[in-house]
């Protein structure tokens, strides 16, 4: 792909991401737009759990069920994943023979061989990794890597955008349904 090709998929990403409210919709749109940016046969997003020890699926696209139901990412067991919530891209060229990738015999199983992670970033934290894999071995251009870097942030961005956006509706609702209540009395 050329830095053009980039821009217009990073544009397409970020459409989708302004398209709907739907959170899950969202989410799945840009694991799809980005695998197929970056010609890789899948990607996933997941986010922290309240605790900060298990990153939870929130989107996928090209990967098996079965896959996904390998198993909890714990990030002390995840070197890999440990490392890309500290702010860092991370690239194996082969998941299955670096020690850091938790589950390697399952990536093995499913086909998926080079891994590109980002972190999504929000405030300097850490709330989630963005990663898509390819069925082969390769290395990711700079382009490649500065276009997931892109989508990452902007994927972190709409997502903590959603929370605060259903917190604060939340919030309404309890407002609301108490003034009601108070006048009702």
């Amino acid at each position: 792909m050329t830095g053009h090709d980039y821009f217009r998929a990073l544009l397409e990403v970020a459409t989708v991401i302004n398209s709907s409210l739907e959170p899950t919709v969202v989410l799945h749109k840009i694991t799809e737009q980005t695998a197929k940016a970056m010609n890789c046969k899948a990607s996933t997003l997941r986010l922290l759990d309240r605790t900060g020890k298990l990153l939870l699926a929130s989107a996928a696209w090209g990967l098996s069920s079965g896959y996904m139901r390998k198993g909890p990412v714990e990030v002390a067991k995840s070197g890999l994943d440990g490392e890309v919530l500290k702010g860092k891209l991370i690239h194996l060229r082969d998941a299955c023979s670096d020690g850091r990738f938790q589950y390697p015999e399952s990536a093995k199983a499913e086909g998926l061989v080079s891994v590109l992670s980002a972190p999504l970033m929000v405030n300097g934290k850490a709330i989630g990794i963005l990663r898509v894999y390819s069925s082969e071995e390769r290395d990711f251009t700079p382009d490649e890597c500065d276009f997931m870097l892109g989508v990452a942030n902007i994927s972190a961005i709409a997502i903590e955008n959603a929370r605060m956006h259903e917190a604060t509706r939340l919030n309404y609702e309890l407002l609301t349904s108490y003034n009601y209540q108070v006048f009702e009395d």
